[in-house]
């Protein structure tokens, strides 16, 4: 089942129904977010639009963090996510998106891609476990 992202309004300003001038277009309906969490690896591919392939990101527990000083990135486990600033709810439930803070074996990164479009997790590191020490 798809989620239609259309714009044919139900009613008038004064109250009445307002009559749909055309059918829903396949263009117009569109999918679920991915909601990507913590947990073993998992993607789905699905068709876009010219038949561009998009990677989904559902679950993965490794992320790909680039230190701003030095400039080196590598591949570090995602031990949990701290705070993700885009929906009260996906701060409850764990869910990694752009922006959100998560806690990685090299301390305290940002997440800078958008896993349910991109397929990865990329981030840049914000306080390094060194730094405390």
């Amino acid at each position: 089942m798809s989620v239609w992202h259309g714009s044919l309004r139900k009613r008038k300003r004064t109250g009445g129904r307002k009559r749909a001038y055309r059918v829903k277009r396949n263009y117009e309906s569109g999918g679920f977010p991915a909601e990507t969490t913590l947990g073993e690896t998992k993607r789905r591919n699905s068709r876009g639009y010219g038949g561009k392939i998009k990677t989904k990101l559902l679950k993965d527990k490794y992320a790909s963090v680039t230190n701003p000083k030095s400039g080196k990135t590598e591949k570090t486990e995602i031990l949990r996510v701290v705070k993700n600033k885009a929906n009260v709810d996906y701060n409850r439930r764990g869910v990694i998106t752009k922006g959100a803070e998560i806690e990685t074996s090299l301390g305290l990164a940002r997440v800078t891609s958008r896993p349910g479009g991109d397929g990865v997790i990329n981030a840049v590191l914000i306080g390094s476990k060194e730094d405390k020490s």
